[in-house]
Formats: structure tokens, C-alpha cells, sequence
């Protein structure tokens, strides 16, 4: 055995867990990061391990000869939930063969991926556990699976799930591993784990193989937040969790004190924080403890960053599917919900009307495949968005996807066989969505001239610039023209999309901007915005014809 000192270790990033609600690749999980602390912490110096993303390997071939010689390789990949993504694509399973086979040390492979494999990272598909021809598997914690690998001197360990001590010690040992990220420091959200597990047990979900909930204490958090902002990190998400609101409680009542703490604390240590966002947040608990349920969603709403997204898992709002999949709320019970976190969190802040995305709104999941679904499935559910929108209520996306079956789940009885025999019905009721609710909701969400600040630039397409801010499902955004890219810019909204809108930048030299930016502006249009760049230069806002169009809200004389 290599003396530790010696051990050169690599972890390969194929995008782990949930990637869809980021866009894969201004995204880090806890996995790699708990992996390098227990590495570190098992006696393995840190620069001896390195890090890098499957999209590093793709792009530079010349990373290879760092798996080829590395001691231990450890593959970190696996979702659970399929979606499209902008700016990466996780891992397909040949991909993670290929390590397997350039590895010529001790190869080590873990995190979601040890639920179920399946031909391709999509819905309606069915998952098997599958080694991909890695020496071991972890089946428990990958964390402890290669800090008990690496004290064993390589030979092997038993599969275990970490303790929440040793997460306290890990992640504060392997916060060094950020740096090595791509989009360090600048542009990359860390996952942070407030706990994991669910007291409830619905059938295709993944979560309750975790087990019951196990909650980190708010001073363990705050402190992995602490050291993650010390190596310049700046952008934050609260994940890994079935339920934020029940932080520090049971696992079904809401705790609103120790999420006061959680966020208060992460705000002190933090201050200059870019973005706070969260994950999943039960209607369930919404439904059965409204009082303390809304003093918890105020406290979040208080601290949090704009434009943040509490995931609902409706799933469906079909009766028959509920029962037959043990879901939790109905859908007047998850409307109730969608309400309580409108009238809490749905303020915009800054007291100048629809200049900001509003705070906190809930985001709808609906999951199709589920036992019991039938024709009138996808009616039941059109009928609850449309309830949601004819009540002027906000919600900030709609997730729909089809069933991914894993082992372990009552769903790997049934598998993907109904989502496969429903697919050419799916297809057009997901447009259906888009077309009657997504773009109708996002011109509510944010109407002409919303600003949406630091807007990262990520690619071109077709004469156009796309970016994204930072945060929970945030909004791709196209800009007329080919700006340079990794820049940050500030945006006025200027047209929707179904799950996208266009904008300028804000706010818009009226005596620079470029004619098919000024064109975009709502209402001015191509006439006179050639006769505003035939005229220039132009000493203010107030001799120019504009029309209808306040081109205060997106321009200005600089």
C-alpha cells in the first residue's frame, strides 16, 4: 500500500443527485465535498486529491492520465430525478465504464447512482443496481465508504451510512475542494445538507431509504456555511432535505425557532451572500400546522434571497393515484398550500412593484408513470394548475416528469411500464402546460421590465447570448446580440418564453445600445428604435417618442 502521504486520489463530479434544478455545471453537491473531507480526515493530505467534473474529462482529454495514475479513483454520479439541462449533462453510464476501464488503480464508485442504473438519464425508465465495472460499489455512504476504504489500506469496507459527527468534520475538512470547480468562485452554488430522510413513505420516492429524518443542528450547518464563504464561496442552497419547514422538529411539525437560528446564523456568517436558496418544503406539513407553518415561511422569506423556490410535491392531483401511491395532499389541500406561501413569501422586495422576482413562491412536481394513473390522470391535473392560476396566485415552476423506478421503492414493483404505455399521451399534455399555464404564469411572475441582477452569460445561439443567475430553478434568460460570455450583467425582462424569457440589459444606454436591443423593448419596435439610433445622441429620456412604452423601466441617457 502507497504510505498516505503518497496517495494520489481522484474524484470525478458526473453530477450528482438533482442537477435539473441548476443546470448543470455552476452546481457542487455535499458529496464531493464530504468525500475529500473523509479523505483528508482518514490521512490523505489535500493536495493529493484532485477533483474534476465529467466536463472537464470531456473537454480535456488530458485529464485522463490523472484517472490512468491515480491511486484510488472515486466516480461521485446517480439522479433521481431526470430533467434537460443548460451548461452540462451528467454522466451517461458508459461514460462512468470508461473511467472503470482507465483506472488503473483502486476504483471506487458511489453517491444516488447506488439506487438503480438505467440505459439513459431520462424518465420512463426502468433503473437495476449495476457495478459499471468499478472494484467496489458503496452502497451505503460514499463519504464512509472512502474513509473506511482508505484506512483499510484499500482492501475494503462494509457498507455504512455516515453519522452526522462525522459530516460535521467532513465538511469543514473538505471545503477545500470547491477551488477545484470550474466555475470557482464566482459562479458555483453549493448544496447544503440541513438533513435527509422522510417520515413519509411514498412509493416511488428515494428519500426513505435515508431513513426517518436526521436533522444536522443549525450550529453544524452554519458552520460548513461559514468555511464554504471563507474559501470564497457566495452562493448558497438549503437541499438534501425532504422538508425544510421541519428543521429541527420531529420530521412533520415545523420548528419556525431553529430555522430562525439556521438563518439568522447563515446570514451573520455569510453577509455579503449572493444567494440563499432552498429545496423541497411539504404542503403536507403546510395542511396540518398552518399557524407555525406560516411563521416558518415568513422567517425564510425574511432572510432569504429573491427568487427563491419551494419545491411541492403534489405528484399528482388525482385521487385515484394518490391512494394508490400513498401521497400526501389533495389537491384543494396542496391549493391551500400554494396560498399560505404566496401570502407569506410571495412579497418582491425593495417596494418598487414588479421590479424584483418575488422572494419565496412554491414550485409545483408532478410525476407521471404512477400506479393508478389513467386518462383522466392528466385532466386532473390541468384542472388544479388552472384552479391555482384563476385564483391570481404565483407559482414559480411547473415540473413535470416521468417516473424513474428504483430498487427499494414500491414504484420497482410496477416500474416504468405505465409511464411507457402513456408516453404519446404525455407528450402533448406537457405542451398543453406550457402552452395554458408556464407562459401566462411567467408574464405574471415577471411582467415587462422586471430586473433580474447578475445574470452569468453561458453560451450563443442562433445572434442570441444566454445566462442564468444563480439559485433554485433559476430563469434562462436570452439577450439580442453576442455579448461576451462569463460576464455578469443585469437584466429588464422584455418578453416570456414558456419556461424562459428574453431581456436587455439593465438599465440600457439609450445612446449605445444596439438596434435590436432597443426593438426588444416592449411596445417601441423597430420604427422607433431605428429613428432613437438615427437621432442620437440624445440628452434624456423625455424628447423622445416612445409611444406607450415607459422606457424608464428598461433605459436610460448615460
Amino acid at each position: 500500500m502507497t504510505d498516505l502521504a503518497d496517495l494520489d486520489v481522484v474524484l470525478v463530479d458526473g453530477y450528482v443527485d438533482e442537477p435539473a434544478h441548476f443546470g448543470v455545471p455552476p452546481y457542487i453537491s455535499t458529496y464531493p465535498r464530504y468525500t475529500a473531507g473523509a479523505l483528508v480526515d482518514a490521512g490523505v493530505p489535500e493536495e493529493r486529491v484532485a477533483y474534476y467534473t465529467i466536463d472537464e474529462l470531456r473537454d480535456e482529454k488530458g485529464n485522463w492520465r490523472a484517472v490512468e495514475a491515480a491511486d484510488l479513483l472515486i466516480y461521485l454520479g446517480g439522479m433521481t430525478v431526470p430533467g434537460k439541462y443548460v451548461g452540462g449533462t451528467p454522466a451517461e453510464p458508459d461514460e462512468v465504464r470508461e473511467l472503470a476501464w482507465v483506472a488503473e488503480g483502486t476504483s471506487l464508485m458511489g453517491g444516488p447512482i447506488r439506487f438503480g442504473v438505467g440505459e439513459r438519464n431520462e424518465g420512463a425508465t426502468d433503473t437495476e443496481r449495476r457495478d459499471l465495472d468499478f472494484d467496489f460499489v458503496a452502497k451505503g455512504d460514499i463519504e464512509a465508504a472512502a474513509f473506511d476504504l482508505v484506512r483499510s489500506e484499500l482492501e475494503g469496507f462494509s457498507d455504512r451510512m455516515r453519522a452526522n459527527a462525522e459530516i460535521d468534520r467532513w465538511a469543514d475538512l473538505g471545503a477545500f475542494v470547491v477551488g477545484e470547480h470550474p466555475n470557482y468562485p464566482e459562479y458555483l452554488i453549493c448544496e447544503i445538507e440541513t438533513s435527509r430522510g422522510c417520515a413519509y413513505r411514498c412509493s416511488f420516492c428515494t428519500e426513505p431509504l435515508y431513513g426517518d429524518p436526521a436533522f444536522r443542528d443549525a450550529a453544524s450547518v452554519i458552520k460548513e456555511v461559514e468555511s464554504l464563504y471563507e474559501s470564497g464561496v457566495r452562493h448558497f442552497r438549503l437541499g438534501r432535505q425532504a422538508d425544510i419547514l421541519a428543521f429541527g422538529g420531529n420530521g412533520e411539525a415545523p420548528n419556525p425557532d431553529a430555522l430562525r437560528e439556521l438563518y439568522t446564523g447563515i446570514r451573520a456568517v455569510a453577509p455579503d451572500l449572493g444567494t440563499l436558496h432552498l429545496d423541497n418544503m411539504n404542503p403536507v406539513t403546510i395542511v396540518d400546522y398552518p399557524e407555525r407553518s406560516r411563521e416558518a415561511i415568513s422567517i425564510i422569506a425574511d432572510h432569504n434571497t429573491a427568487g427563491d423556490t419551494a419545491a411541492f410535491g403534489l405528484e399528482s392531483a388525482d385521487p385515484v393515484v394518490q391512494e394508490r401511491n400513498d401521497l400526501l395532499v389533495t389537491a384543494d389541500e396542496c391549493l391551500e398550500a400554494v396560498r399560505a406561501v404566496n401570502e407569506e413569501g410571495g412579497w418582491r422586495p425593495g417596494g418598487d412593484g414588479p421590479s424584483r422576482l418575488p422572494k419565496l413562491l412554491p414550485g409545483i412536481n408532478l410525476v407521471h408513470g404512477l400506479a393508478g394513473e389513467r386518462p383522466e390522470t392528466y385532466e386532473h391535473n390541468k384542472r388544479f394548475l388552472h384552479r391555482v392560476y384563476d385564483e391570481d396566485l404565483l407559482i414559480r415552476r411547473v415540473n413535470i416528469r416521468q417516473v424513474m423506478a428504483f430498487a427499494g421503492t414500491e414504484m420497482a414493483e410496477t416500474g416504468a411500464d405505465v409511464a411507457i404505455e402513456h408516453k404519446e399521451q404525455f407528450k402533448p399534455y406537457k405542451q398543453a402546460v406550457r402552452e395554458e399555464i408556464d407562459r401566462p404564469m411567467l408574464r405574471r411572475l415577471c411582467p415587462p421590465g422586471t430586473r433580474l441582477p447578475d445574470v452569468h452569460l453561458e453560451y450563443h445561439r442562433n445572434g442570441r447570448t444566454f445566462g442564468r443567475q444563480l439559485g433554485t430553478y433559476p430563469l434562462l434568460v436570452a439577450i439580442p446580440g453576442e455579448r461576451p460570455l462569463e460576464e455578469t450583467v443585469d437584466i429588464a425582462v422584455t418578453d416570456h418564453g414558456f419556461r424562459s424569457v428574453s431581456g436587455v440589459p439593465y438599465p440600457l444606454d439609450i445612446n449605445d445600445a444596439s438596434m435590436a436591443e432597443l426593438a426588444a423593448i416592449p411596445g417601441l419596435g423597430q420604427k422607433r428604435a431605428g429613428r432613437i439610433v438615427v437621432d442620437r445622441p440624445h440628452d434624456s429620456l423625455g424628447g423622445i417618442d416612445a409611444g406607450d412604452t415607459d422606457l424608464g423601466r428598461f433605459a436610460r441617457v448615460q
